[in-house]
């Protein structure tokens, strides 16, 4: 829709005007008053607006809109940034140290000493130490290391499980459909490949379930994989195979309903119940006998990421790359938010994420630098009490991804490849393709350093925060509160 359009569909709403009265004036977007703006509850209708005035030179305006949807978004770390560079750029100096401090202490990292946008703020003590602290969180922090490499070439992998029972890894490819059983010294062998017998397509994610001998894949037919056709262009759907021989045992395929359908992640909870989730159409399905069915949908929600259950199997965890960490009440059918203090953790730019003895273990590729994270959580599972860094800006985290837990251990993909790949599937130039690094976190790292975890090196307990004003519509019947935007 055109800015223009949603700002005067935005004015009628809010104007105080009666419906019998003559509708205002249309006004520009260099018209717009702090309050006005303040009442956007869009996103899309504020980043719009953001990059009009970025273009226009009106920072100020600027300001006022990343202020609302940092407010809406408060995990988003990459916008705290962009609105202390608009500050920096009106010289405004306090804000912009208070912005940028708010940064350092929840372990964003970034080095600005050459930065010209803020060179009507620098050249004080202050600023001497903000430059500093920040620069400091990107040095690279804890004791992980790269386990194995996997099988170099045109493959993808991007997903991984682990068989405890047979002590392998599970390895998938988006590009071949295949899985490959790997072992402690990535030593490699196919155990199921894509053909017309089983159907599958891309391989984007995987759970395993030893007490069924069950292997789950959560597989699409795109574009980057290598057998697509047309006519299957947007199918989706979980395929069960035998983790003894790779066997077929069953298939669960979503009904094609419109829009293409992405199958992005899975998890498998205590009592093998399973649970898939389409990340571009943010919808959570559940394995009910032969069928997925929705377990729940929030349009508002930007990409849904990875899924753990907790170890009791009540409540499903889930990430949103911008929003945060979310559950389920699964007996109740009913979402909640995941309480924390944006000021002391920033939650945003989750790819991975597990559950470890009453903790969550995620994997944040979109924060700057780069790391693993343990969360600890509240008995009753609804808050982050603490948190604590197990490594962060490690060499090999290009672009980490999912990962699994084996034992005490965290293995994950480091520097997954799909960057490499064009919007067509196809790889942009096969000689960068990199073979996939699996690195392994120790899960216990700091375990008994004090009473409570730390998200910085200073010991930091999480408050529990006001919860979100958005709606979580579950399909079931409900709804229940999460930060909505």
């Amino acid at each position: 829709m055109h800015i223009r359009v949603i700002l005067c569909v935005f004015l009628l709403l809010f104007a105080a005007a009666a419906s019998s009265q003559p509708a205002p004036t249309p006004v520009t977007p260099d018209q717009l008053t702090q309050a006005q703006i303040g009442e956007v509850d869009s996103a899309e209708v504020l980043m719009r607006l953001a990059a009009t005035y970025k273009q226009a030179g009106d920072y100020q305006r600027m300001g006022w809109v990343l202020e609302q949807l940092l407010a809406m978004r408060p995990n988003s770390s990459d916008l705290r940034l962009a609105l202390a560079t608009t500050y920096a750029m009106q010289g405004q100096q306090s804000r912009t140290y208070d912005t940028l401090l708010k940064l350092q202490q929840v372990g964003y990292g970034v080095d600005l000493a050459d930065n010209p946008n803020f060179a009507k703020v620098a050249g004080t003590k202050v600023w001497t130490y903000i430059v500093d602290q920040l620069k400091s969180n990107l040095k690279p922090f804890g004791e992980g290391k790269v386990a194995f490499d996997l099988p170099g070439g045109d493959h993808l992998y991007d997903s991984i499980a682990w068989d405890p029972k047979r002590e392998q890894f599970l390895v998938g490819s988006v590009r071949d459909g295949t899985v490959l059983r790997v072992d402690a010294k990535g030593n490699s062998s196919p155990l199921v490949r894509a053909d017309a017998g089983n159907g599958l397509w891309s391989v984007y994610a995987l759970a395993v379930d030893t007490s069924s001998d069950s292997l789950y894949v959560a597989s699409t037919s795109s574009v980057y994989f290598k057998g697509f056709t047309q006519q299957d262009y947007g199918k989706a759907g979980v395929f069960r195979f035998s983790l003894t021989d790779g066997k077929l045992l069953d298939k669960y395929l979503l009904e094609s309903d419109g829009p293409p359908q992405t199958l992005s992640s899975i998890a498998v909870g205590p009592h093998g119940k399973v649970f898939v989730a389409d990340g571009l159409r943010n919808i959570i399905y559940r394995l009910d006998g032969s069928q997925l069915k929705p377990l729940l949908a929030n349009p508002k929600l930007t990409s849904l990421r990875g899924m753990a259950v907790g170890g009791d199997g009540r409540f499903l965890y889930f990430a949103d790359y911008v929003m945060g960490v979310f559950g389920v009440d699964l007996a109740a059918g009913r979402a909640f938010d995941v309480h924390t203090d944006p000021a002391k953790l920033a939650l945003g730019g989750i790819d991975g994420l597990s559950w470890y003895d009453n903790h969550l273990v995620a994997i944040q590729s979109g924060m700057s630098p780069r790391r693993v994270m343990r969360l600890a959580l509240s008995a009753d599972g609804r808050t982050v009490i603490g948190a604590t860094p197990l490594d962060a800006a490690q060499p090999a985290f290009a672009l980490p991804t999912y990962g699994t837990v084996a034992g005490n251990f965290l293995y994950f993909i480091a520097n997954s490849q799909k960057n490499e790949y064009d919007g067509y599937g196809n790889p942009k130039d096969v000689t960068k393709l990199k073979p996939v690094e699996i690195f392994r976190t120790d899960l216990r790292f700091g375990w008994d350093a004090s009473k409570h975890e730390s998200i910085s090196k200073a010991d930091t307990v999480i408050s529990k925060s006001k919860p979100g004003a958005g709606t979580f519509s579950n399909v079931e019947g409900g709804s229940t509160s999460v930060t909505g935007n």
